[in-house]
């Protein structure tokens, strides 16, 4: 099984521009903007809808999958800890914005339509499928917003804005909500362990510490992380530390020593082998393709 996720707390890369509208292209395993691809589920605070060109994706969340193949599309609300999974050929469309954009000003009377969704704890993922016909509407819009990024005009960010808008409309017209409710214990638990393993994975952590961030048994935290991840924590904990490793290395000149020890590895040698098992690359050859892809 292949993963196309980031790290939790998924920064949106557009994020502090005038216009914070990210689209990402993946191709098999290659995204543009680029992005390192590691087993690492993330969230971030903007919504996201995906759009399936080829192949077949499944939505992982601390909750449940959803699945959907090619020529549909998905909804990931916000702040939802998740991980986009593949198998095989795939491409799809990911866009990312923040719910503002929906709302139109500050105070508006819209934003009740918005965050009638976002705020819902229920409604974490949605699929449109091809056999509604208002998810079918939906469907044609991210096609639409497809063929805008790929032909930029003047008007690119008003045609953006009208067609998000359009498919929010769709969305909110259309879908049935059910009242939030409280989180099981799964899903609460996991999340205080991944927010554990985010603050803490330079250090030395053990599966007794992991335990005790969420005051639960060792047996317990092993039985949540299969049951949620079908992995370890010992896993997921490597598969962390190797993504935050290839950031340091894209984006900074330090050395591979020091980035070693700033991301939880004690000998850059195992570092160096586990980095190479990964990626395919020794950690000096994934710099240099990081500098020749940027240029």
């Amino acid at each position: 099984m292949k993963h196309n996720s980031q790290y939790i707390n998924s920064v949106n890369l557009n994020a502090g521009t005038d216009f914070p509208y990210l689209v990402m292209e993946i191709i098999n395993e290659q995204s543009y903007p680029r992005n390192p691809g590691f087993q690492v589920m993330h969230w971030h605070e903007d919504v996201q809808f995906i759009y399936l060109l080829e192949g077949n994706v499944t939505i992982r969340t601390l909750y449940g999958n959803t699945d959907i193949q090619a020529g549909e599309g998905v909804f990931i609300n916000k702040n939802v800890v998740h991980m986009v999974e593949h198998e095989g050929c795939c491409h799809y469309y990911s866009f990312v914005f923040p719910d503002y954009f929906l709302k139109f000003y500050f105070g508006s009377p819209a934003a009740g339509f918005v965050e009638a969704i976002t705020g819902n704890t229920q409604l974490l993922v949605y699929a449109f499928t091809k056999e509604q016909p208002w998810c079918l509407r939906i469907l044609d819009i991210l096609r639409e917003l497809i063929e805008l990024d790929k032909k930029k005009t003047e008007y690119y960010v008003y045609e953006v804005l009208v067609r998000i808008s359009s498919v929010w409309l769709e969305f909110i017209k259309n879908i049935t909500l059910s009242p939030g409710k409280k989180q099981g214990a799964l899903g609460e638990r996991m999340q205080e362990f991944l927010k554990y393993i985010e603050e803490h994975y330079a250090e030395d952590i053990s599966l007794e510490n992991l335990a005790q961030s969420a005051h639960v048994s060792k047996s317990e935290c092993l039985r949540c992380f299969r049951q949620s991840m079908q992995t370890t924590p010992f896993k997921y904990l490597m598969e962390y530390r190797l993504l935050k490793a290839a950031e340091l290395l894209s984006t900074t000149e330090e050395p591979v020593g020091t980035v070693a020890m700033n991301v939880g590895f004690r000998q850059t040698s195992h570092f160096g082998k586990c980095f190479r098992e990964k990626t395919g690359y020794s950690p000096r050859e994934y710099r240099k393709r990081a500098e020749t892809s940027n240029l």
